[in-house]
């Protein structure tokens, strides 16, 4: 026997190794062991990547992030910076510094960003700003010299920090005032009184906006150590916010956009270009356009920028985005590189895991011929980059495949780093060298996690809708799924409603199967990703035809035969939200009905969300001016044909689609009805609850929504949701 002893031993390590681990359903609390990468950053010789960590704090109420690098040749990773509120990374011209944004914490909480500077030959990071109001979105000039950055402080607070009282080291005794000293204390306290002027007066993340405080653009010199003492200069002033900011490649002067108009939702969209010199003086408007534009690009000739814009008439629901160019000269005119092609450049598909802090965006890029520019485009589900023709926007695939690319950056010998999720991948850096060799992974941040869990692929699916049009939709099924069974079903509506599910890491979805449930996600007309007409059709007409095609994707399930009729449940989020509360007033057929910051009455909603429909893009006019249409398409219209229970999520700091215009008009009414429903309301989450939440709320979520669908597709006792909790619980 003992010779077989040291097999034996072999074996038994061999089958504990997790190659031949029993692997195990993912759950809703696996979201705390989740990490993401953020802001791929591509040092100047090419040789280190820095990113963006980001992971749930130890309290789970927030996130943490921390700036690391990874070698493309070996995969090695370093961490940089601990944290916990370390993000945007920018290398300097030379490779020799990284200037990032950091939040400290002043009286035990987070105080405002300030830029620290990291000498990579070794060294501490050092602090480099102290502007009121902080310094955010760091830019190098080309010769490593100067930092533009934005920040909203005014003179009144630069005046005010430069004549605070240094605090003294040790607390004066306590006096207490006389009614006079009160008197003068009461004259110099600030007003939290808002007096508001504007229609577009708070934003949903942002809160209440602040006129007195328009973004500007400073500049600091670089300091190369902590010894080396530097003032911030503002450079530009007025009050109104500056955007895009982009160094012209001799360093001589910065682009910038911005629309000086003070109340824009009365207009078009619209776009000003301005250049402003380094040295001083004021701004010089280069160019005006009738669009809204993204990021700019400056070609490597110095003599054009490229964007991505959406033409600005005719009004409509959607307008696909496409790729511009324009000379930089005074009166020019952007020209459109990609009408032709039918689909959403700068644009990419939606999932519930995207990096919930710090994960920068994805400009267009120059190729370094000037020849090409090389942006993502999204189509049919998918995310891929292409490098499109700068003289005739003839498209060229980089990539290919089913998934979704995030964020991408091109080194300067042309290289490529991106941020690509699948079905089964949160995200990860992966490398392409533009030699032609296939892409290399360089991070594996979830491997050790996913490697546990039992993962599937969703089936891709297209069906035929009513009227002959072709639908898209992914279903998820539950890992060792049988055919031969019968399963219940949870129909998974899209926001937007011009937004689009696709090849892209869902949590939710994932952990729905998990549970036993089929998941279906389609992305009907109005969906992104299929075209300008596909997307645009719903005009004047959301919610309606959208609601078929969803239904008809139902059926084509039923078809299939491994779905219990009597146990359909639907959800969604925002858009999906309203189609959910639409779906239900529309028929009877689904057992339970979740719908997440919704909206139940579109003239409510029209008064009060955070941004205007002043422009007919969704309506033809007011509620006041056209009652009956808003009326026709509220489903609050409609609600005493409900019959579904229904549990309502909502965030109560959520001023895109506010509580009072959604969930708690459903509830009060079915309420008032006697049909059963559950508010479940979620303190201080905005309309990202899904996405960015605190990571707690975000499992609190996907309980209640899974919760509810057990208890009303499969029995199973939830006391939690009845009026007499005490008494329910006691029976149990």
């Amino acid at each position: 026997m003992r010779r077989y002893l040291p097999i034996l031993l072999i074996l038994l390590a061999i089958f504990a190794s997790p190659i031949f681990a029993q692997k195990r359903n993912i759950t809703e609390k696996d979201l705390f062991n989740f990490v993401w990468v953020g802001d791929p950053q591509i040092s100047p010789d090419g040789e280190r990547v820095a990113f963006v960590r980001v992971s749930v704090n130890e309290k789970k109420d927030g996130y943490s992030t921390a700036i690391w690098t990874v070698s493309p040749a070996s995969g090695e990773t370093h961490q940089l910076t601990t944290g916990p509120r370390d993000s945007s990374p920018r290398w300097s011209p030379d490779g020799k510094y990284l200037a990032f944004v950091r939040v400290t914490e002043k009286d035990g909480k987070p105080d405002v960003p300030q830029l620290f500077m990291l000498p990579l030959a070794g060294g501490d990071s050092f602090q480099f700003t102290n502007v009121p109001r902080g310094a955010n979105q760091p830019l190098w000039s080309p010769n490593g010299t100067t930092i533009a950055f934005i920040s909203d402080a005014n003179a009144e607070d630069v005046s005010k920090q430069k004549d605070a009282p240094t605090k003294p080291a040790t607390p004066p005794a306590t006096v207490s005032p006389s009614p006079t000293d009160a008197s003068k204390a009461d004259d110099k306290r600030d007003s939290d009184v808002r007096v508001i002027t504007q229609a577009v007066y708070r934003f949903n993340g942002a809160g209440y906006l602040d006129a007195k405080h328009p973004q500007h653009i400073w500049t600091v010199a670089a300091p190369r150590n902590a010894d080396e003492k530097v003032t911030p200069k503002q450079l530009t002033t007025g009050r109104y916010s500056e955007d895009h900011v982009t160094w012209a490649r001799d360093g001589s002067q910065l682009y910038f956009g911005s629309d000086r108009v003070d109340e824009p939702y009365y207009e078009l969209e619209k776009t000003d270009i301005y250049s402003i010199q380094i040295a001083g003086g004021p701004p010089v408007k280069l160019t005006s356009f009738d669009m809204g534009a993204g990021a700019f690009a400056v070609s490597p000739n110095g003599k054009q920028i490229a964007f991505v814009a959406s033409v600005g008439q005719p009004v409509t629901s959607y307008t696909q985005p496409d790729l511009w160019v324009s000379d930089i000269a005074a009166n020019a005119k952007p020209r459109n590189l990609t009408g032709s092609f039918d689909y959403d450049v700068g644009s990419g598909v939606g999932g519930d895991n995207a990096p919930p802090r710090a994960g920068g965006g994805s400009p267009p890029v120059w190729t370094a011929d000037g020849r090409g520019i090389i942006a993502v485009y999204a189509k049919e589900g998918r995310a891929n980059l292409a490098t499109f023709d700068a003289a005739n926007g003839r498209p060229a695939d980089i990539t290919r495949g089913n998934q979704a690319l995030l964020t991408f950056r091109m080194s300067n010998a042309g290289s490529l780093v991106y941020t690509l999720s699948t079905p089964t991948r949160v995200g990860d850096l992966f490398w392409l060298d533009r030699s032609g060799a296939e892409p290399k992974q360089l991070t594996h941040l979830n491997d050790d996690l996913f490697s546990r869990l039992n993962l599937t692929e969703p089936e891709e699916i297209w069906y035929q809708s009513f009227d002959g049009k072709k639908i898209q939709a992914w279903i998820q099924k539950p890992p060792n799924f049988d055919p031969n069974k019968k399963y219940p079903l949870i129909l998974n509506i899209h926001g937007g409603p011009h937004s689009a599910y696709g090849f892209v890491f869902d949590h939710e979805f994932q952990w729905m199967a998990a549970k036993g449930y089929v998941v279906l996600y389609p992305n009907p007309r109005g969906s992104t990703s299929y075209g300008q007409d596909f997307g645009n059709i719903i005009q004047y007409h959301y919610p309606g035809d959208d609601y078929k095609d969803l239904m008809a994707g139902v059926d084509e399930l039923l078809k299939r035969g491994y779905i219990d009729d009597k146990k359909l449940g639907v959800t969604g989020g925002s858009g999906g939200g309203l189609l959910t509360n639409w779906t239900i007033v529309q028929t009877t057929r689904f057992a339970a009905a979740v719908s997440q910051r919704d909206i139940a009455d579109w003239a409510d909603w029209w008064y009060s969300a955070d941004f205007t429909q002043f422009q007919p893009e969704w309506f033809h006019g007011a509620p006041f001016e056209d009652p009956d249409d808003f009326k026709a398409r509220s489903p609050i219209t409609f609600v005493k044909n409900v019959t579904t229970p229904l549990m309502l999520i909502l965030g109560e700091t959520d001023y895109r689609t506010p509580t009072g215009a959604g969930g708690e008009q459903m509830f009060r009414a079915l309420k008032y009805r006697k049909i059963p429903t559950v508010m479940v309301r979620f303190p201080n989450e905005s309309h990202e609850l899904s996405r960015s939440g605190q990571p707690w709320h975000r499992i609190e979520r996907l309980e209640h929504i899974v919760g509810w669908f057990d208890h009303w597709l499969l029995g199973v006792p939830k006391p939690e949701y009845e009026v007499s909790q005490k008494e329910a619980s006691a029976v149990e």
